[in-house]
């Protein structure tokens, strides 16, 4: 029979066997941020459309090709966003935690939305682990979030990832090298896409971002935006890559990184791998000193990074790494009679009260087709209850590993006994795997 409706073309679902490894990357997210000094902010999964074009940028591919926005009656555009960063600044300028000192550190696990052509670790619906500091302009600062980025990929076991970095420069040496690109692009206006062609005149920059064959082997010989950068930035750059080479660090400078959002300045940088098909970036970032006034607050220089969880998640599973494994059920009861169900049941709710796992029948199996309901949840153990366990007010639990059965009261003290058992036996297992 086929399906009546099925899941959007670009999004993916999540099953109770794949969430374990949802819950990995989520655990070491979260974790290493907070070591880090980083604050969890969350924000609304749409925001006013003029958000994005005003800070991801009018000549991106994000706002150009890729947002997904709708107007509800009465309402102005609305768009899903399709990064973290400005929602972030957003929420921090309305909420007034730009006046509480500095410097702001935040991060943010959030589903976020374009409409691009999917592939592997490319989806219209994605999810983003991202950090934002603000009110620090020193080179420390870029370092320090880049050390968080390294923390995150190290912990989740990934290997052969190579950071780059790069400096765009500020407004006024970026003026300098816009008019570079705008000459040396001028001479190849009649190859150029239709699209490069508008951003030629606006923010020849963009160029540099295109996906297209044709214009990226174009811009192979473009200038370099280093040999353009004035003299705060070039040393804010070397700076940096001196503190990143006294962290331990390893990078290369890769001078076409420009990354795909306007609102970058000076550091970009961005965590590769060739394991994952074309879609190699799994982390990229940097500086965004000017967004916060764009946006109606003060100037304050501000940096951060965002990784997708989907291309996390496929690196670790194309590499071998390890995954949270989820805990199985630490105890099913199995009941024969309407009078030994009622006290699975009681059981039940004083062993959860406790923190344990439990499941028993509730679909009305038979004893036989219980005991293999509790292997196949690998339970850890299993008790049957009958008429003889309620009225003699004791029964066995069995060890569903080693076979081995004890005999337990049913009364009050149930709980604190299975507890003692199921130390017991967890010390037991890591005994033996030392």
């Amino acid at each position: 029979m086929a399906l009546l409706v099925q899941r959007p073309k670009g999004t993916q679902d999540v099953t109770p066997k794949e969430s374990c490894k949802w819950h990995t990357v989520e655990q070491i997210t979260r974790q290493t941020a907070e070591q880090y000094g980083f604050s969890e902010i969350r924000t609304p999964v749409f925001e006013d459309t003029g958000l994005f074009v005003r800070s991801v940028g009018d000549t991106t591919d994000v706002v150009q090709k890729e947002m997904y926005s709708v107007t509800a009656k009465g309402d102005a555009s609305f768009t899903l966003k399709p990064e973290g960063t400005a929602g972030a600044v957003r929420a921090m300028l309305e909420n007034g935690l730009m006046n509480e000192g500095f410097p702001q550190k935040v991060y943010y696990i959030t589903p976020c939305f374009r409409h691009e052509k999917p592939q592997a670790g490319r989806l219209r619906e994605f999810h983003q682990f991202g950090v934002e500091m603000f009110g620090t302009a020193s080179p420390y600062a870029d370092a320090d979030v880049i050390s968080l980025a390294k923390t995150v990929l190290d912990r989740a076991g990934l290997k052969n990832i190579e950071l780059f970095i790069n400096s765009i420069g500020c407004p006024a040496c970026r003026a300098e090298y816009h008019k570079a690109l705008k000459e040396y692009f001028e001479s190849y206006k009649g190859d150029l896409c239709e699209t490069c062609l508008s951003r030629l005149e606006k923010n020849p920059m963009r160029i540099l971002d295109c996906k297209s064959p044709v214009c990226s082997k174009i811009a192979e010989g473009a200038p370099v935006i280093l040999d353009y950068l004035c003299e705060d930035c070039k040393n804010h750059f070397e700076s940096l890559k001196d503190i990143l080479s006294s962290m331990g660090i390893a990078f290369t400078v890769n001078p076409k990184i420009v990354r795909g959002l306007d609102y970058y300045t000076r550091t970009v940088f961005e965590f590769v791998t060739t394991e994952i098909g074309a879609q190699g970036t799994v982390c990229g970032g940097g500086r965004y000193d000017g967004l916060v006034q764009q946006l109606g607050g003060q100037p304050t220089p501000a940096l951060g990074f965002a990784a997708g969880l989907e291309r996390l998640i496929i690196t670790m599973e194309k590499q071998g790494c390890e995954f949270i494994a989820p805990e199985p059920c630490d105890i099913y009861l199995a009941s024969m009679g309407d009078a030994a169900q009622k006290k699975c049941v009681e059981l039940a709710v004083m062993l959860r009260d406790e923190g344990f796992k439990v499941e028993y029948d509730i679909v009305g199996r038979g004893l036989k087709a219980q005991m293999k309901y509790a292997d196949k949840i690998n339970a850890k153990f299993s008790m049957v209850l009958g008429d003889n366990e309620i009225e003699s007010g004791s029964a066995k639990l069995k060890n569903m590993k080693t076979g081995e059965q004890t005999e337990i009261s049913l009364g009050e003290g149930f709980a604190d006994a299975f507890s003692d058992i199921a130390v017991a036996d967890m010390f037991n297992l890591k005994s033996d795997t030392l």
